[in-house]
């Protein structure tokens, strides 16, 4: 069976789309020469009318791409790091995100933002390891965060094709993973719908991102003795609360582990959900980044800084020593 990398999921979406639909363009710094991987191929495929490399000024490309969407095209941005969100934020969520509200439907801004690399990656200081979904959670913003290749595909794909706009956190720690994929079997994931990696009957794990692998190696570490369901929401505005109603029918106990700050994180929302609508047995837990942390330069520093595996392990037990 073929082995498909995570970025290559989302280069491969990204052509597929742009094959199948000549509105679909691309903008971004450096993307002709692919630097991030993510556009490889592309400039030579569809040309430089399509594949759009832009001066560094975020501000100003995202704002042309939202008038571009409105005038019919379906861009897809790409931004190199995390902290050019903050930069745009204004652009996104003022401006894009608004406009179909604003007009009463009678236009729509499809536009993509892609961050290829985004949160804990050890070495890269605080000003490239953000991990800001929850900023465009909470205004309402349509934002998926993909864990394996073949949803990198197919949430990738949804994004481009929903007629709102879209924000897709590619998390450092997945861009990595591979997987043997059926090519055949690639499709739209719909928007929303969250996946089960692992069924299990003791414990939910939430894990976000790239944190599902760890969640998934855990879970098999402590198959013999505790039985765990690792839920990865993929969306998380809109959030599949009904799937995760659906996990504490059967679990009644709830971790969530999220590499983002702590305050007003995604975390903080599926335990204040969970606690207000579903069943649970015992006080949740939840996994994050301290409080308010900027990640360190010095590799020991930012590793424990890092929501960690065996973090996970003691939220687990604590959580099942409630009867």
């Amino acid at each position: 069976m073929p082995i498909l990398s995570f970025l290559r999921g989302l280069n491969r979406a990204l052509a597929d789309e742009m094959e199948r639909d000549p509105s679909v363009c691309v903008f971004g710094e450096d993307i002709g020469v692919a630097v991030s991987n993510v556009t490889t191929g592309l400039l030579k495929r569809f040309g430089p009318e399509r594949v759009i490399d832009m001066p560094i000024s975020e501000q100003g490309f995202t704002s042309v791409a939202t008038g571009a969407a409105m005038a019919g095209a379906r861009p897809v941005i790409e931004f190199q790091i995390p902290s050019l969100l903050y930069l745009v934020f204004e652009q996104i969520a003022n401006q894009a995100h608004k406009f179909s509200l604003m007009t009463g439907g009678q236009l729509t801004v499809p536009v993509t933002y892609v961050l290829p690399s985004s949160g804990s990656r050890p070495g890269w200081a605080g000003q490239h390891s953000d991990h800001p979904y929850s900023l465009f959670a909470h205004v309402g913003i349509k934002t998926v965060v993909p864990a394996t290749p073949s949803d990198a595909y197919g949430l990738l794909v949804s994004a481009i094709r929903d007629d709102d706009p879209v924000i897709l956190f590619a998390p450092a720690g997945a861009v990595s993973h591979s997987a043997d994929v059926d090519f055949d079997s690639l499709a739209p994931i719909p928007l929303g719908q969250a996946r089960i990696h692992r069924p299990g009957t003791d414990v939910t794990v939430v894990a976000i991102g790239h944190l599902v692998h760890d969640a998934i190696a855990l879970a098999e570490e402590l198959a013999d003795s505790i039985s765990v369901e690792v839920f990865d929401p993929r969306t998380l505005y809109p959030f599949d609360w009904a799937g995760l109603a659906a996990s504490l029918e059967r679990t009644g106990r709830l971790v969530v582990i999220d590499d983002s700050n702590r305050t007003c994180g995604i975390g903080g929302e599926i335990l204040a959900t969970a606690a207000e609508q579903m069943r649970l047995v015992a006080p949740p837990k939840r996994i994050t980044r301290p409080d308010g942390a900027v990640l360190p330069f010095a590799r020991g520093l930012d590793l424990a800084v890092q929501p960690s595996r065996e973090q996970l392990r003691t939220a687990i037990e604590a959580v099942l020593k409630h009867s």
